[in-house]
């Protein structure tokens, strides 16, 4: 939905079972009418669509794609930002690291990257720019007991098929008119994880392949190649994900600023936090309530923080309740994106002070126009705190919507100004 200073707000559709897009437009038909009545009554209300490697090849068969856009144009509903991160089946089977294939060092996340952005080109609304989220490379696991010429070829690779994206992106700017960019998303045992991984690669593998390449194949200048890059290949900043690397919004925000990377959107998650007691028999209490969080379908890595500072990366949730009596472990943060509008549960944390964070500093600088809800775990909470998933989306977007009003309304106390709300949803 439109929101004050041209933000967009939406949830990621990641949440629908549906590989089909048959399946994709029956969930789509089901769930965003109502939620756009109840949110956004009297303006267009985002969509942040998901599309799996087999429904993108179906959407653009036939008349398929241009009856879609015409049931969004009839909803009052528009298309802004996809998820192409998961290029398979996401639901109702054991995805785990599954998640990461095909990898960037395939033709196979090429292809599929450059379809998602030719439908998007013809789904998004004129003068306005659209986001794709996609894997950060590759999963650092694989890489675990590989050589330096393995390791090097995994980047070269990599990044010559992200110069061939920024390449076909460029092309459909040109006949379009429609500027797209893509946006690695750095997440825990990612080939990119933090920021610094970030910046490094845009260092020491982007810049410097592609701009040669550009300069080959499009007969770029160095500056003309450079500014393609940054403007085609940004950073999907999953608050979960960062806030499992320890790094504060601000700082991140700072440091990829500094480095001239931008962010093409924010997915605004949650991350699991627990705070690890002294106390033996409660961390066995602690243990015992995570354990059924330890289910097979997502991989949860767990990132351990020390009483030093010092991190530890875990897999799985399974292999660090391994771990849970280490007497110097003072904190875990999992990769499970639990709702944003609960900090505590099952006697647990979360680290939703990030996102609040994050929507405070967007007040400041805005970084991005494209914010999307991205809990998708419903399936695997604990029963004490599901709801039925409409009332979920709407919940979770309403707490959103709070936090941003809230903090308006403190700056403004704070200010001795009197502003109206930048955002009204009925």
């Amino acid at each position: 939905m439109y929101l004050d200073k041209g933000y967009h707000l939406t949830y990621c559709t990641n949440i629908h079972p549906g590989e089909t897009w048959d399946e994709v437009y029956q969930n789509l038909k089901e769930y965003l009418p109502p939620l756009k009545k109840e949110l956004s009554p009297d303006k267009p209300f985002g969509v942040g669509l998901r599309l799996s490697h087999l429904a993108s090849k179906e959407l653009l068969s036939h008349d398929v794609l241009e009856e879609f856009k015409q049931w969004l144009k009839v909803q009052e509903l528009y298309v802004f930002t996809m998820n192409g991160f998961p290029y398979g089946g996401f639901h109702h089977q054991e995805v785990k690291d599954n998640v990461h294939k095909p990898d960037w060092t395939t033709e196979a996340r090429l292809g599929y990257t450059v379809r998602l952005a030719k439908i998007l080109a013809e789904l998004l609304p004129d003068g306005m720019e659209g986001s794709i989220s996609t894997s950060p490379l590759s999963y650092k696991p694989w890489l675990l007991e590989a050589d330096a010429a393995k390791v090097k070829s995994v980047y070269t690779t990599s990044t010559e098929h992200l110069i061939e994206l920024v390449e076909a992106l460029l092309e459909i700017k040109q006949k379009t008119g429609k500027t797209i960019h893509v946006d690695l998303e750095p997440e825990p045992d990612g080939l990119l994880e933090n920021s610094k991984e970030i910046i490094n690669y845009y260092q020491e593998w982007l810049l410097p392949i592609g701009v040669k390449k550009l300069q080959d194949s499009k007969d770029f200048t160095k500056e003309e190649a450079q500014k393609a890059i940054y403007k085609h290949l940004q950073i999907c900043y999953d608050v979960c994900h960062f806030a499992l690397a320890y790094e504060k919004p601000a700082e991140a925000f700072s440091k990829l600023r500094h480095a001239g990377i931008n962010i093409g959107k924010i997915q605004l998650s949650a991350a699991l936090k627990t705070e690890l007691p002294e106390d033996v028999e409660t961390r066995a209490e602690i243990a015992e309530t995570m354990s059924t969080l330890a289910e097979s379908t997502y991989l949860h890595q767990v990132v351990e923080r020390s009483e030093d500072g010092e991190l530890t990366h875990y897999p799985d949730l399974t292999f660090a309740l391994q771990h849970i009596r280490k007497p110097n472990a003072v904190e875990w943060r999992t990769h499970f994106h639990v709702p944003l509008f609960t900090k505590q549960y099952n006697g647990l944390q979360s680290t939703q002070e990030d996102v609040a964070e994050v929507l405070r500093l967007l007040q400041q600088e805005q970084v991005t126009k494209h914010l999307e809800v991205e809990t998708y775990t419903w399936e695997v909470l604990p029963e004490e705190i599901k709801k039925d998933l409409s009332t979920s989306i709407q919940r979770e977007l309403e707490w959103v919507l709070k936090t941003i009003n809230t903090q308006h309304d403190a700056e403004d106390g704070s200010s001795g100004r009197s502003r109206p709300h930048p955002v009204t949803h009925r």
